[in-house]
């Protein structure tokens, strides 16, 4: 089967999954099927507001952590802090915007989203310098940081950036001269959404068209033929992807404070990176393909929330549906692996 039609039947195959096990959960836990799902259906496509400011905003983080996961994973890096990467990425941006409170949009605006990727790409070099000088495990390493921003954040809103009375465990409002512009008057969809196409793109033509993405994706599939070719320098490509792969959280964390919160808060971020991970599996780790996966979990959110306010049934269902979608697009992976396997055995 093409690749492209596989990934398909895949996503089809754990859409139906996904929609059997919510069904199955509202049973058990005493809802009606038929309600919940209308508004959770409502929530997310029901209208052109409920599109353009509840499934595409949501979808405007995960799709920014989604590449940065993606990215690190194609060149073999498992990168499980992009959740606090895109904290750093909104803490520095929150940082810059005291002093660039009074500068003009074309001025601060750019200054913002830059100091927020390099936030993030500043965090995730720590985890390779880790994983490069002392051989600790990325895995380890990026959950680690995760805390670490988290509780850096919570800092930092009841400390230095907290807002002017002290009342608010949150940073002061993002100038509106600073806030992103909006792309549909009357809605919050905001030109972050644009940003993000760009860079999927970019990504997907950088991964397949050019030397270093040829490097990064030697090194993912196979670390120890591409040190053995001599051509491939593993280290730094290593080092590369994955700060790469920090400036797109980083970048999506400032996007999300200059164009949805306008402040950064304690929680400002409520599991992005780590839905991500589920965002870049579905993809098949394509970077083009994190626009629909993220769409996805975008519309899957938007839609818990209408189905929590009018038919009663708690977000977190929804949330434990998502989890499963992880475990099942892994299991997927790993039985499509084996059977491969016993193909090219059986060849």
């Amino acid at each position: 089967m093409h690749g492209s039609a596989r990934a398909l039947a895949q996503l089809g195959i754990v859409l139906l999954a996904a929609l059997a096990l919510l069904s199955l959960l509202l049973v058990a836990t005493g809802h009606a099927v038929g309600p919940a799902l209308t508004a959770l259906v409502r929530g997310a496509f029901g209208s052109s507001y409920a599109i353009t400011s509840a499934t595409i905003v949501r979808m405007i983080p995960l799709g920014f952590a989604g590449l940065a996961v993606s990215l690190a994973f194609r060149a073999g890096m498992l990168n499980i802090g992009a959740d606090g990467q895109v904290r750093m990425g909104a803490a520095a941006a929150a940082a810059l915007a005291v002093p660039l409170a009074s500068a003009p949009a074309a001025v601060g605006i750019p200054l913002l989203l830059t100091g927020g990727a390099v936030a993030g790409a500043a965090w995730a070099a720590v985890a390779a310098l880790l994983r490069l000088r002392f051989g600790v495990l990325e895995v380890i390493s990026t959950i680690m940081l995760n805390f670490v921003a988290q509780y850096l954040t919570g800092w930092l809103v009841r400390g230095p950036l907290q807002e002017p009375t002290r009342v608010n465990p949150q940073s002061a409002s993002l100038a509106s001269a600073l806030q992103l512009p909006v792309l549909l008057e009357g809605t919050r969809l905001h030109v972050g959404v644009l940003l993000l196409l760009l860079l999927a793109f970019a990504t997907w033509w950088w991964l397949s068209q050019t030397a270093s993405g040829f490097r990064v994706r030697a090194v993912g599939m196979n670390e120890a033929a591409a040190r053995s070719a001599g051509d491939v320098a593993v280290g730094r490509t290593i080092a590369g992807a994955f700060v790469l792969s920090g400036l797109l959280a980083g970048l999506g964390g400032a996007v999300e404070y200059t164009g949805i919160t306008y402040a950064l808060y304690e929680n400002f971020s409520p599991g992005y990176g780590y839905t991500a991970i589920a965002v870049a599996l579905l993809a098949r780790l394509h970077p083009v393909g994190v626009l629909g996966t993220a769409l996805l979990f975008g519309a899957l959110e938007a839609g818990a929330n209408a189905m929590q306010r009018d038919a009663g049934v708690p977000s977190v269902v929804v949330s434990v549906v998502e989890a499963v979608l992880i475990l099942l697009i892994v299991g997927a992976d790993r039985w499509s692996g084996r059977l491969s396997a016993r193909a090219e055995a059986a060849t």
